[in-house]
């Protein structure tokens, strides 16, 4: 399977001949907010450092991150963004079998080629032992996914679960965080890619009980998160201003496409928890997609991911006037065909 990825603005402007600063980019769903205001002044701040080696085990970041999301911090290990965390918990955390319960985030193909797969709407079918792979909320349709079949899959496998909560902070959504210092199988993968606009600094993490991390830091590589990002992250993570209206936004501007697009033809949207919109449609995703990107907009095409059933689009929620932008596209198109 060919794994796609959103985000790929630098390579299509550099093919197409393109400023990057001309297209946009709703294939990475990404704070429409950018970073922290008080990112900036805090790389600015960390810029002396990049001549020095950073602390082998980003402690102070763990400690950060750990205060956020009121864990310990003994239980936060942060990495080198989700995809290097996944990639790392496949290579030295786990060996045995995996189950992947799609859809979820194209990468765990990847790290784990082997996997079972398995339907979302076929809970009692998972099989109680293995690594158990899920999304909170789904990737890539953005759907809640039911919280009593997480807390009864936690209470219930013998195995471990790993969720992957990369766009949770979008949500309202709680956290299975919380559920990490009772439950010793409970692993929960982080991003600051996403909610903290931060994909070009690499930063994530994984919090799980104290076994989980005794484990996978005896495995750990050093020096695996950089000044840079972590100045970045820990300046993020102290701003919840910025984060609240970035949930603010994502709701109304949500709702606003949702609104927008109902009298137009060709597309069924999934119910919407997340910073994207995930929908169906009758036309070649490939079509949609390709017609889009030749009026500098860049849209994800999900057909054939695992648990996609049909052609399917996806597309990231932004501010108004970027909205407005790809609406007006989309009236030409849903209107007037391809």
């Amino acid at each position: 399977m060919i794994i796609k990825h959103g985000g790929n603005l630098f390579a299509v402007a550099q093919e197409r001949g393109w400023d990057w600063r001309e297209l946009l980019d709703l294939s990475a769903s990404i704070n429409p907010l950018g970073p922290s205001p008080a990112v900036r002044p805090a790389l600015d701040a960390a810029l002396d450092r990049i001549a020095h080696y950073p602390g082998q085990e980003p402690s102070g970041l763990e400690e950060a991150l750990g205060g956020a999301w009121k864990v310990d911090a003994s239980a936060v290990l942060a990495g080198s963004g989700a995809t290097e965390l996944v990639h790392f918990v496949a290579r030295a955390g786990w060996q045995g079998p995996v189950s992947l319960v799609t859809p979820v985030w194209s990468e765990f193909y990847r790290a784990f080629p082997h996997a079972l797969r398995l339907s979302l709407d076929d809970p009692e079918g998972w099989p109680s032992r293995g690594l158990l792979v899920l999304s909170q909320p789904v990737n890539p349709t953005g759907e809640a996914f039911p919280e009593e079949v997480i807390r009864r899959t936690i209470a219930a496998r013998e195995g471990p679960v790993l969720i992957d909560e990369s766009f949770i902070e979008f949500t309202r959504l709680p956290s299975a965080v919380t559920s990490c210092a009772t439950h010793p199988n409970v692993l929960v993968l982080r991003s600051l890619s996403k909610f903290h606009a931060l994909p070009g600094l690499r930063i994530g993490a994984l919090v799980g009980s104290g076994d989980w991390m005794q484990r996978l830091r005896r495995k750990r590589e050093p020096w695996q998160v950089n000044a840079l990002a972590e100045a970045a992250a820990r300046a993020a993570l102290a701003d919840p201003e910025h984060a609240e209206r970035t949930r603010e936004l994502i709701e109304t501007e949500r709702s606003f496409l949702l609104e927008q697009f109902e009298p137009l033809d060709g597309l069924r949207f999934l119910p919407a928890t997340a910073n994207f919109l995930f929908a169906q449609t009758d036309r070649p995703a490939a079509t949609i997609c390709d017609w889009f990107l030749d009026r500098k907009i860049l849209l994800r095409d999900c057909t054939g991911l695992p648990g996609v059933e049909g052609e399917a689009i996806r597309f990231a929620v932004r501010t108004r006037p970027e909205n407005e932008r790809f609406l007006e596209a989309a009236r030409e198109f849903f209107q007037a065909g391809d």
